[in-house]
């Protein structure tokens, strides 16, 4: 039996997050619940007007092509993709098709600092379509049957990026999209929120038995990285399928049923020569060499140190565990406040980074935990609230608060905004060390359990075990574990 290999590219559009449109002046709102608001006679296409380019949504792109090290374009035009759909106004969308703003470059997809880049064949600036709204029966066999058109989304910036047909499972598809997601939220490009349809998926997808591709099916507007996983699972099945029985793959688009868990056949495949591209005349050509702020240089310089694949290598040098490190790259909220947390860390953190490796522990279970049940709310952490964070670390790596002790003045400080020291000393949890008081604790505990005292005598240490937790008990947490043992162990030999 042969051996099929699936071949994957993907189309991804991203809205970008800028203040105006792309072609003229009205609000860029994916949050507008009233439909039609944000319209104007130009991205409504009214006869007499002109499109205006719209700079922010240019360098946003060019800040992406810099990232993934894409060689941004000196000349670049807008072209006209003629077809007729009630969601295109115009009857054309503008787009981009001989001159992208970016081409080549690559983008590793999430879940490594060494994980191998997916090769990018272009990005490319458009204009989003209107979004249709359908009513009642899709057949239209009644008079209740209808489709209403809300333009406010009509003219949004739209980014289309391109990859090679390099991605050979639905994981790797899965892993790309999360990492550019993740890419656009941190050069600031675009929120990227797929339940909204600010980031839109299509997989391109062949079979063949060897080198040779096979032919390609295209799944549009897969709207979760759920969906484009199990739309790329099930499509591979399928052709193979095929293959297998003898019958040919037909060249299509094909849409996702969630429902059904299942692709089923839209229309026959596109060419590009079906849109009958051609140069925008009512909008200038760009030479953005004459643009000093969108030039590589200073793109570059803009985007340094803020990439995700960046913070996530360092997370790992640090020696994080891979689960905290991936949390952190993809909350930003947590990540900075760990960054800010360990930054007046002493120099001397042991050999493996124990007080780094404590800090991320504590942040993505206690703090993340009480951020989730809205014990803090988000405003809570800020830089100061970090450092004080940072400091209540450094006294559990020294011994000066028991991890219990630690807990219950982090939940204090939530709403106390005085140093870590000052309230665990106020509320008695810093941990005692002091031989004498410990000496009376563990005879309080020996002498309440002598059965247990004389198991441990005869050789069970897992009774040990029981002592000091009553030891730790009775000192409300605020005993050192290691000097109650000793204590204990001195009275019991």
């Amino acid at each position: 039996m042969a051996t099929y290999q699936p071949t994957i590219g993907l189309e991804i559009h991203a809205e970008l997050k800028t203040k105006t449109k792309m072609f003229c002046s009205c609000r860029n709102d994916a949050d507008e619940k009233e439909p039609n608001k944000n319209i104007c006679p130009v991205c409504m296409a009214h006869p007499g007007t002109l499109p205006v380019i719209n700079k922010e949504a240019v360098h946003k792109v060019l800040l992406v092509g810099a990232a993934i090290g894409g060689t941004l374009a000196d000349y670049t035009e807008f072209d006209r993709k003629n077809y007729f759909y009630p969601d295109i106004p115009k009857g054309y969308q503008i787009s981009q098709y001989e001159h992208p703003l970016v081409a080549g470059g690559s983008l590793p997809p999430a879940g490594g600092a060494d994980a191998a880049g997916v090769e990018i064949t272009r990005i490319h600036l458009e204009e989003d379509t209107a979004r249709s709204q359908h009513e009642g029966d899709s057949s239209y066999k009644n008079s209740d049957s209808r489709s209403l058109v809300d333009y406010n989304r009509a003219g949004v910036p739209l980014m289309e990026m391109v990859t090679e047909p390099v991605i050979h499972d639905a994981a790797t598809a899965g892993r790309f999209a999360r990492e550019l997601q993740l890419l656009l939220r941190y050069l600031g490009a675009g929120e990227a929120n797929m339940e909204k349809g600010e980031m839109r998926v299509e997989a391109n997808i062949s079979v063949s038995p060897g080198e040779k591709l096979g032919t390609k099916v295209e799944v549009k507007n897969l709207n979760s990285f759920r969906s484009v996983e199990r739309a790329i699972e099930y499509e591979i099945k399928r052709q193979t399928k095929l293959l297998e029985s003898g019958e040919a793959v037909v060249q299509e688009t094909r849409g996702w049923d969630e429902a059904k868990q299942s692709t089923f056949s839209q229309r026959k495949k596109e060419s590009s020569h079906d849109y009958r591209y051609f140069p925008d005349p009512d909008l200038s050509k760009l030479l953005l060499s004459e643009l000093a702020e969108l030039s590589a240089k200073n793109l570059i310089k803009e985007i340094s140190g803020k990439l995700p694949w960046e913070r996530r290598a360092r997370y790992v040098a640090f020696g994080l565990k891979p689960e905290d490190a991936e949390m952190f790259v993809r909350e930003p909220l947590f990540a900075d406040f760990f960054d800010y947390s360990v930054r007046r860390a002493p120099s001397t953190l042991g050999a493996e980074g124990a007080l780094l490796k404590l800090t991320a522990n504590y942040i993505s279970s206690d703090v993340a935990g009480a951020r989730e049940q809205g014990a803090v709310s988000e405003a809570w952490f800020t830089k100061e609230n970090a450092e004080r964070f940072g400091r209540l670390m450094i006294m559990v790596d020294t011994k000066a608060l028991s991890s219990r002790g630690a807990k219950d003045t982090l939940v204090l400080m939530f709403n106390d905004d005085r140093e870590p020291e000052v309230i665990a000393k106020e509320k008695g949890l810093l941990q005692q060390s002091d031989e004498g008081t410990l000496t009376a604790i563990a005879q309080k505990v020996v002498d309440a359990h002598p059965s247990v005292a004389a198991e441990y005598k005869a050789g069970k240490e897992a009774a040990m075990q029981f002592l000091i937790g009553q030891g730790m008990k009775e000192s409300k947490g605020s005993a050192n574990p290691g000097a109650l043992h000793s204590a204990i162990q001195k009275i019991l030999v």
